[in-house]
């Protein structure tokens, strides 16, 4: 029979089993409502799944029963899990797997008057500690690579500017969003030295083929040659045609090519001059609502050396100069259905009373509406100007 005692001991220590409980599940979810936790194993197993999925070809050919081409895509999937460990991993995997479908075994020793068992062997136990390790492994390397990632971040985050300069006659506004740790979107706004005295102004927004760290690496090699370059006489076609033979020398034979928008703009004169390397076009916007597009340039930097040509356009006060990447418009939601220009476009006729950051953000917000809980398969960069 239970005492008093014991059973205020009990009343007691259920609070705290609760309030451990609890500590327990906030630091293992960090906090994280269930449906967002439901949504982020969504989008990993989605990732997952379109990482694996490159290398099997799911097509049934003509006449290959069903069950036969199932075989072979599992056969494909199989190889192309496997295949992404090390070759010690794959084989700690395999023993794992056939321990777990082994059947457990006994041992015994048999006499004349009585069997003596020796030991039982639990092969799927062993099998499933083979796999807690295989994981415990995988996860060490995941930590070491993150590490690294957040190093390259932090480094990143030092190339580019934190908050726009001060330009006369603009205001300007820019963000970026990687769609993995470190981006290969490069976005830059600085003083450029002119002979005459008063400096004219650098307008930068480029986009590495490919993402993650060896677009990266590619984004700070462009940032530090154009910041180098920039520093020498010559026009802006002079300027884009020794970035391209800069890249030329980096592209692996133009297959880390690079779009680029690069622009200057003389305070004195209002005038903007650029140049446009297979970049998305941008926007100007003039204060009368008409629509131009800056598409004079050339090909991609780092493809073929090629010649350059600028073009020009007076910024008036009002006229908003909208330049971007593509995973601005090109974002898809859940049904594949891309952003687009003109949704692009007519935020931009919505907000014109606005600030460029109440704008951007306005702009970010409605992406963020329109893709929902799809992964985001691009680095995005804006960069927003109003003439003033």
């Amino acid at each position: 029979m239970a005492t008093p005692q014991w059973q205020q001991r009990q009343a007691a220590q259920k609070p705290r089993f609760k309030e451990q409980a609890e500590q327990f599940w906030d630091r293992v979810t960090e906090g994280i409502a269930i449906s967002d936790l439901w949504s982020q194993f969504r989008r990993d197993a989605e990732s997952s799944y379109r990482l694996y999925s490159k290398e099997v070809d799911s097509t049934r050919a003509e006449g290959v029963p069903h069950s036969t081409h199932f075989l072979q895509v599992a056969t494909q999937y199989f190889w192309a899990i496997i295949e992404k460990l090390t070759p010690a991993r794959r084989v700690l995997l395999l023993v794992a797997l056939v321990l777990v479908f082994l059947p457990g075994g006994e041992w015994t020793f048999e006499t004349q008057s009585h069997t003596v068992k020796v030991f039982a062997l639990d092969f799927h136990f062993y099998g499933g500690l083979l796999m807690f390790i295989l994981l415990i492994l995988e996860v060490g390397d995941r930590v070491v690579m993150k590490r690294d990632l957040q190093i390259a971040k932090e480094i990143q985050a030092w190339l580019l500017p934190s908050e726009p300069p001060k330009v006369p006659g603009l205001e300007i506004a820019f963000a970026t969003r990687p769609a993995n740790t470190v981006a290969g979107d490069y976005y830059d706004v600085f003083a450029r030295p002119c002979d005459s005295g008063a400096p004219t102004y650098l307008i930068a927004v480029a986009d590495v083929a490919g993402k993650s760290v060896p677009a990266a690496m590619l984004m700070a090699t462009f940032q530090a040659s154009l910041r180098t370059l920039s520093n020498t006489p010559g026009s802006l076609t002079e300027l884009a045609g020794r970035m391209n033979r800069y890249a030329c020398t980096n592209s692996q034979q133009g297959r880390r090519f690079t779009t680029a928008f690069i622009a200057e703009y003389d305070p004195a004169s209002r005038r903007l001059t650029y140049v446009n390397a297979g970049h998305n076009n941008p926007v100007l916007r003039r204060r009368s609502g008409l629509i131009e597009r800056l598409e004079s340039g050339g090909v991609p930097f780092g493809i073929i050396d090629a010649p350059y040509q600028s073009g020009e356009r007076i910024l008036e006060p009002g006229d908003w100069l909208a330049i971007f990447t593509d995973g601005v418009i090109e974002a898809e939601n859940a049904w594949q259905q891309e952003y687009g220009e003109i949704r692009f476009i007519t935020m931009l006729h919505s907000g014109v009373m606005l600030s460029p950051q109440m704008m951007l953000n306005s702009i970010l917000t409605d992406l963020d509406r329109f893709v929902g809980n799809a992964p985001q398969h691009d680095d995005v960069t804006c960069v927003l100007i109003r003439a003033v």
